[in-house]
């Protein structure tokens, strides 16, 4: 296959890969560094997308290299189920002891996302002897037969490929007494082994509730009624928000914690985290995968571990969340077509919207068409598409957030 090009690649993919496997953009990535992309064609983009969140620590980070390239000389696979080995043990130690929470912890490692969050189900099933499971208006959990039922959106997630998995019931977000009358109609507490939710929504919109107790609140309404409370910080955790996990920002300590995306920097893997009371309900051999732990994803992700204690990270984050907060309240006051900003710290983004303040889906596409020319990668979220999100690395360089900045600057005042 011919790979000097972007267009003769393009036209392979376009005959082996199912239209339903889309791509968004049509440059094709032969090295990545730090927050630059760049393709096979020498074009450098900056990465203001961090393949969707995975890249919070930058690409190719040093540490996570080497780390790779150790294992890889020793082993890649055993399968822990069947021959284990030490750093997926000291990996789990590790995030139990930086997830939120003063009592005793386990884990279970699987691939993606959607596996944790499906697995917490499984987790909280098990547990409480309940089918039903809770979830909210604008969530994304992910693309398999539950976790599609449990996301909110219909297109593309959903639609045509009904008829979804039962005893999923979705409640209306941010608000505790619209809440309390939805268990009085939609199901009762006592049918529901566990509630999830994100720590910020994030394909709905980097939303975050109004109401400051709303997560302490909605923690002991989960209390009181033997339902476990299940955060899912797959977009929003590893620092994206200045605290490890989103949900710490509120000072609630959840009973699973769903984790991924940035745990290994794009090696698969995800976790549950959990009390180990709940984790230890599962019999033993429920719960696994063949890929699950695998040596590379958990050498990587001791990685960086490593990299977020020994290079302050999480003070990286927090500095890089006030110089966003700052530049898109700037533009809120300064062009008309920027709505308001959403999110928490690092994890920002903006809506945009037309002269009669309606959500403007096509000024989003068509600033992310105009910051692909200008040589940068942004993408966007929402229910209705108005949403401009940043997921830029933290450990991203001032001068080019800066430069990222101004495109996206430029950008708005020329569709304004």
């Amino acid at each position: 296959m011919d790979t000097s090009s972007n267009a003769a690649i393009e036209a392979v993919r376009e005959n082996v890969f199912s239209k339903g496997y889309s791509c968004s953009t049509r440059a094709f990535i032969a090295k990545a560094k730090g927050s630059i992309l760049t393709d096979v064609e020498g074009n450098e983009i900056i990465d203001f997308a961090g393949g969707i969140g995975v890249m919070n620590l930058g690409h190719s980070h040093p540490k996570v290299v080497a780390a790779l390239k150790e294992q890889a000389e020793n082993f890649t696979h055993t399968c822990f189920m069947v021959s284990p080995y030490a750093n997926a043990v000291e990996l789990a130690e590790r995030l139990t002891q930086v997830t939120p929470g003063n009592f005793a912890k386990k884990v279970v490692f699987v691939n993606s996302g959607a596996e944790a969050v499906e697995n917490a189900v499984k987790i909280a099933r098990a547990y409480t002897k309940r089918p039903a499971v809770v979830v909210f208006d604008r969530a994304y959990h992910g693309r398999t037969s539950l976790t599609m039922a449990m996301t909110a959106k219909v297109k593309p997630y959903k639609w045509n490929f009904g008829p979804y998995s039962p005893e999923v019931y979705r409640a209306p977000y941010g608000d505790m007494d619209a809440l309390k009358n939805y268990f009085l109609t939609g199901i009762d507490p006592e049918s529901v082994a566990c509630m999830v939710i994100e720590g910020v929504q994030g394909e709905g919109g980097f939303i975050i509730p109004e109401d400051k107790n709303y997560f302490k609140e909605l923690h002991a309404f989960c209390k009181e009624n033997g339902i476990v409370f299940v955060v899912d910080e797959i977009q929003s955790g590893y620092g994206r928000t200045g605290k490890m996990y989103a949900i710490e920002n509120w000072g609630v300590e959840p009973d699973l914690i769903t984790t991924a995306k940035s745990i290994a920097v794009g090696m698969p893997l995800s976790a549950v985290v959990g009390r180990a009371e709940i984790m230890d309900s599962v019999h033993p051999g429920g719960l696994g995968g063949t890929y699950g732990a695998n040596p590379m994803a958990c050498a990587a992700a001791l990685a960086v571990l490593d990299a977020y204690e020994e290079e302050h990270v999480l003070d990286q984050a927090v500095e890089l969340g006030k110089k966003l907060t700052a530049t898109i309240e700037k533009w809120c006051k300064d062009i008309s077509i920027v709505g308001e900003i959403r999110g928490i710290g690092s994890m920002r983004g903006f809506t945009m919207q037309d002269a009669d303040g309606t959500p403007a889906p096509d000024k989003v596409k068509a600033l992310i068409a105009y910051c692909w020319d200008h040589g940068l990668l942004v993408i966007n979220c929402g229910i209705k598409g108005d949403v401009i999100r940043m997921l830029m690395p933290l450990t991203i360089e001032d001068d080019v957030l800066q430069k990222g900045l101004g495109i996206i600057e430029a950008g708005l005042k020329e569709l304004s």
